[in-house]
């Protein structure tokens, strides 16, 4: 048996908003459509699809950690510091600074407009 990495879904109050900021941080790929006659919004960033959905009407937000259910998903970087301070002259908001987690290994997470968890790693540091 094997798998493989297909896709992240995220949910969000504003596609079209989440669609530029990650353009516009990370500089993931915005890829539009139509599925089923409904406009579609799709990521393409470090070789990973993000498919992005309008949050529904009635959904609930996650409650604070922790809590059963995705954290968070990691991105691989070089040079972890200046890309932390790169992201923050974006306007960026970082819920961790920079620190290393073990020898060799440093990361930080930084939060989404929509709430969305991401750490960034730089291994071999």
């Amino acid at each position: 048996m094997s798998f493989t990495f297909d896709h992240m879904h995220i949910l969000t109050p504003n596609v079209e908003a989440t669609a530029t900021w990650f353009e516009r941080v990370f500089g993931a790929e915005v890829i539009r459509s139509m599925q089923q006659g409904k406009p579609r919004v799709d990521l393409k960033l470090g070789g990973v699809e993000i498919f992005l959905a309008p949050l529904p009407p009635d959904a609930k937000p996650n409650p604070a950690n922790p809590y059963q259910g995705l954290d968070h998903f990691g991105m691989t970087v070089k040079g972890i510091d200046k890309v932390v301070a790169d992201l923050k002259a974006k306007g960026v908001t970082f819920t961790t600074e920079p620190y290393e987690v073990r020898p060799g290994t440093r990361i930080a997470f930084l939060r989404t407009p929509d709430g969305v968890r991401i750490e960034l790693l730089d291994r071999n540091c």
